[in-house]
């Protein structure tokens, strides 16, 4: 690690200290996706509480996460609604779903939470059919490829003032690279451009560095 990884690491460790609660369901949580050999793609805890502050904020009542891996952010974005409150949570792998399950029982979230497995763009179009009702605040977080398709489905599904995160959006940088062949940074990049084009949509783009190394999100508001 160069030395200015380990101060964006070490800065951001700081402000976890001295800003974000210990809670110990957190940290098992983390313990329990590596046990079971979980990708290490969460969220950061600064990251966490900060998707939680924007879910206050916006006083969201239902909340759509596409990408629930094991439900790290997932208990933050159930911290942050109210007690009849619900954010549902799509994730295409079988595994991953079920310990995101064990783990959001373990936190006792459950009745605010609801995992649905498959494919996030088929279980989206279903949604859009039976018209489920809209969500106030919709988290970008899965495969990346597939992020200006989510977006389509995202608007579909969102009101006036909904909140829309786009997550992982800089990717160490190479976002600017117009030449890639990496389909991540394809597909953010035309996530990026529908966001820039999109007449329904304010956006802009948060670069971060800290434990997780350099990368971002994009936040944008849904307008009339």
């Amino acid at each position: 690690m160069s030395s200015l990884k380990k101060l964006f690491a070490a800065v951001d460790d700081y402000f976890i200290e001295k800003l974000v609660e210990n809670d110990p369901i957190f940290d098992q949580i983390l313990t329990n996706n590596e046990k079971y050999q979980l990708p290490p793609h969460d969220v950061s805890p600064s990251q966490g509480k900060f998707l939680y502050l924007l879910a206050k904020i916006k006083g969201a009542k239902r909340i759509l996460e596409i990408g629930t891996l094991g439900g790290y952010s997932t208990l933050w974005f159930a911290k942050a609604v109210a007690e009849n409150g619900q954010v549902i949570s799509l994730e295409y792998d079988q595994k991953h779903a079920k310990i995101a399950q064990e783990n959001l029982a373990l936190a006792g979230v459950s009745e605010k939470t609801t995992i649905l497995v498959g494919a996030a763009a088929e279980t989206l179009a279903t949604m859009v059919q039976t018209q489920t009702s809209p969500f106030d605040l919709i988290f970008i977080d899965a495969d990346k490829e597939n992020n200006s398709l989510y977006l389509k489905y995202a608007l579909q599904l969102a009101q006036p003032g909904t909140i829309i995160i786009g997550d992982n959006v800089v990717r160490d940088g190479a976002v600017i690279d117009s030449q890639s062949s990496d389909g991540r940074v394809i597909g953010v990049r035309s996530f990026i451009e529908d966001l820039s084009t999109s007449k329904h949509l304010t956006s802009t783009a948060i670069e971060t560095v800290g434990v997780k190394g350099y990368d971002g999100f994009t936040i944008s508001i849904v307008e009339e």
